[in-house]
């Protein structure tokens, strides 16, 4: 019988095994399919430092791009560069031949922000976290 092991800081190779089992599955499922599989990043950097201090993280896979993490540090925010990193998102899909976006986001981050680009609730996670709710959006592109 096989074992169940738990580790609690899942290690690299745990992790990069399951994935590779997992993309292996899908692609076998979806043998059609001939997009691009690839992590990507819309980097900002500190003008003084050159650090990467906030920007975006996603990862396209069977013709969409996922928003995995946007982050604009507190001194930009207001001056439009949050949206000129997810119209570049948009870019980059569209290059890629993404057929659309999808992100994630609590209550307490941005659902308006992507709502005012074009983006439509497909789901929500009510108290989670408690007195919060995580919100599904996505936008297809054209």
């Amino acid at each position: 019988m096989t074992e169940i092991v738990y580790e609690a800081e899942l290690r690299p190779e745990s992790r990069q095994a399951v994935v590779d089992g997992l993309v292996a599955f899908n692609r076998a499922q979806t043998p059609d399919f001939a997009g691009p599989f690839a992590n990507i990043g819309l980097l900002l950097k500190h003008p003084e430092t050159g650090q990467v201090d906030g920007g975006l993280t996603g990862r396209i896979s069977f013709g969409w791009l996922f928003v995995e993490l946007l982050f604009v540090p507190e001194r930009l925010r207001g001056q439009g560069v949050g949206r000129r990193l997810m119209e570049q998102a948009e870019a980059v899909a569209r290059e890629q031949g993404c057929v659309g976006i999808w992100l994630d986001t609590f209550t307490f981050q941005a659902p308006g922000f992507y709502r005012k680009l074009g983006y439509a609730l497909f789901g929500e996670i009510p108290d989670y976290p408690p007195g919060s709710s995580r919100f599904f959006l996505s936008k297809r592109l054209s």
